[in-house]
C-alpha cells in the first residue's frame, strides 16, 4: 500500500471557548494513493439527446498541458473545442481524463492537435468539428494550431 502524505491539519481555536490546543494535538493525515480517476485515452461518448437539430457544443479547456519534445520543459495551452454532433456527443469527464493523458507526454503543437481532433472525430463522428491550440509562450513565440474536420 502506498501512502501518500496529503495534508497538515491542525485544530483551530474553538469559537466559543476561546481555547488554543497545544501543539501536540496537531494531526498529520495519511491518506492511501487510491485516486478514483486516472489519466485514460477511452473517450465516452453519450447519444445526441436532439439529433433532428443542428447546434455547436463549444467546450473550453484552459489548463491543457504537455511536454515540449525536444527541452521535455511543460508547455501549456488553451484548447477551445467546437463541433455539430451528429448521433454522439464526448462525455465532459472522460474528456478531462483523456486530455490527461497528455501531461507527461512529448508532442510538438501541430501533433497534439492534429491527434487529439482525429481521436475526437474517432469517438463522435461529428457533422463538424474544429479545435484551437493557443500555445503560451514558448522562446518568444506563441504558436496558435486551428484544426477543422467536415463530414
Amino acid at each position: 500500500m502506498q501512502i501518500a502524505w496529503s495534508s497538515l491539519f491542525f485544530l483551530k481555536t474553538h469559537p466559543l471557548l476561546g481555547i488554543v490546543p497545544p501543539l501536540n494535538t496537531l494531526v498529520l493525515l495519511i491518506t492511501e494513493n487510491n485516486m478514483s480517476t486516472h489519466p485514460t485515452k477511452d473517450l465516452e461518448t453519450f447519444v445526441n439527446p436532439n439529433q433532428e437539430r443542428d447546434y455547436t457544443i463549444i467546450i473550453d479547456i484552459p489548463e491543457f498541458t504537455c511536454l515540449c519534445p525536444k527541452t521535455g520543459q511543460p508547455d501549456f495551452a488553451t484548447i477551445k473545442i467546437e463541433y455539430q454532433p451528429d448521433e454522439k456527443c464526448v462525455e465532459l469527464k472522460a474528456l478531462k481524463l483523456y486530455m490527461w493523458t497528455f501531461r507527461e507526454r512529448g508532442a510538438f503543437h501541430e501533433a497534439v492537435t492534429n491527434e487529439i481532433i482525429d481521436d475526437l472525430i474517432a469517438a463522435t463522428d461529428p457533422k463538424w468539428m474544429k479545435i484551437t491550440m493557443k500555445f503560451n509562450v514558448r522562446g518568444g513565440i506563441y504558436t496558435d494550431v486551428v484544426v477543422e474536420h467536415t463530414k
